[in-house]
């Protein structure tokens, strides 16, 4: 057994102040050194515990209690996906990050792993002598870290929905004219700064729906495209989820059982047509161009925007050149603030940015930079950004 403890077994709330404890799974000792010694550097976390295996950590999770666990996939004894309900069922409040290798196994068995309360997952890099992939690997295990430990201090201990597995979907109804659905009660959500003030929405008819999201955005964009059924069918979709190759594979096929619609992964040249869902693969930016008389996809391969790749900015600031003003984008949970400068630069041309609420988010990076800009015409809970956007595709403009 491998097992070291830093400090004394955590007693209380894992709210109390103090560093966010970080207990680390993983049965490589490489990535368990490479880890700890990352952690060690930060001024606000310390390893809790660095274990070999799943079963070592489900046997020592109380007497731990960490914040946040990193938890690898593949490990003897008990693996991750195994280990993670058990985790949970000992410590509810528990943040669990999931580490896997590229794999099409992996990225299912992290997909996976959502539905079961993991609050995120991280790809490893193959090889840590790869510098550039263990730097990247580095600057987003910390800030999921530092990110998912603050919220879970910042608020009651309420678990962000988890990804339901999407069922087999029936054929696509019939298109004809979007009905409007009736008007949810209003809602008061609590946010970070106090009031925050929302600009009128745009008095032209969107032609094309763009969303961002990052952290906990699988999980957000599995729900909304439930309820986006009729926009579908009427205009492109088109998303830009912060997400590694093969992941963004699983992703789109999720969301094209869930929404019932065709998705996919866009292809660099590929038209953009209504009834179609378009997903920014892993590692490439998306953006759109003019191909004749028609609107194309374009596959950038060029360097990250905003420490992203696909990022959401060039998405944004590619459609106006299409669009115009006739443009709606969503922002949805997310670190960093990806999609608010593209958010801006819309607003500019005359369309419409909503954003996710504050208390709906998992992480409210990137659609709080928004709000703060000023950009928003609502900020909405998870829960009524679908039947907002439904009304403005039938007209409603308020």
């Amino acid at each position: 057994m491998s097992i070291a403890f830093a400090g004394n077994s955590a007693t209380g709330s894992s709210r109390e102040a103090g560093p966010l404890r970080v207990m680390i799974v993983d049965d490589s000792v490489v990535i368990r050194g490479l880890i700890s010694r990352w952690i060690g550097a930060e001024h606000d976390m310390e390893v809790a515990a660095s274990l070999r295996t799943g079963l070592e950590a489900v046997n020592q999770i109380e007497r731990i209690s960490p914040d946040v666990a990193v938890l690898d996939i593949e490990m003897p004894e008990l693996d991750g996906i195994s280990a993670l309900p058990q985790l949970l069922a000992k410590k509810r409040d528990l943040v669990i990050i999931m580490a896997s290798t590229l794999t099409r196994r992996n990225a299912e068995i992290s997909f996976k792993a959502l539905s079961l309360g993991a609050a995120d997952y991280i790809p490893k890099p193959e090889s840590t002598r790869e510098t550039s992939a263990a730097d990247i690997f580095h600057h987003d295990l910390i800030q999921k870290i530092r990110h998912l430990g603050a919220r879970l201090r910042r608020k009651p201990a309420v678990s962000s929905p988890p990804l339901a597995p999407a069922s087999p979907a029936p054929a696509p109804a019939a298109r004809g004219p979007i009905a409007r659905p009736a008007s949810p009660a209003p809602a008061i959500h609590p946010l970070s700064s106090g009031p925050l003030t929302t600009r009128p929405f745009s008095t032209q008819m969107p032609k094309v729906l763009l969303i961002g999201s990052s952290t906990g955005g699988p999980q957000a964009l599995m729900a909304l495209v439930t309820e986006l059924g009729p926009v579908i069918d009427r205009v492109p979709v088109l998303i830009t989820q912060h997400m590694p190759p093969t992941f963004t594979t699983i992703l789109a096929e999720h969301l094209a059982r869930s929404s019932r619609r065709p998705a996919a992964e866009a292809v660099d040249g590929e038209p953009v047509k209504p009834g179609r869902i378009y997903l920014a693969p892993g590692g490439k930016h998306m953006r759109v161009v003019r191909s004749g008389a028609d609107v194309a996809i374009a596959l950038d391969d060029g360097p990250a925007v905003n420490f992203c790749k696909p990022a959401v900015d060039p998405l944004f600031t590619s459609a106006i050149d299409i669009w115009h003003g006739n443009i709606l984008s969503v922002i949805l949970t997310g670190m960093g603030s990806d999609g608010m400068r593209g958010g801006k630069d819309i607003v500019a041309a005359g369309g419409s940015v909503i954003a996710q609420d504050e208390a709906s988010s998992v992480v409210w990076g990137m659609p709080g930079a928004a709000a703060h800009a000023g950009i928003c015409a609502a900020i909405l809970p998870l829960n009524q950004i679908g039947a907002k956007v439904n009304r403005l595709f039938a007209g409603d403009r308020s």
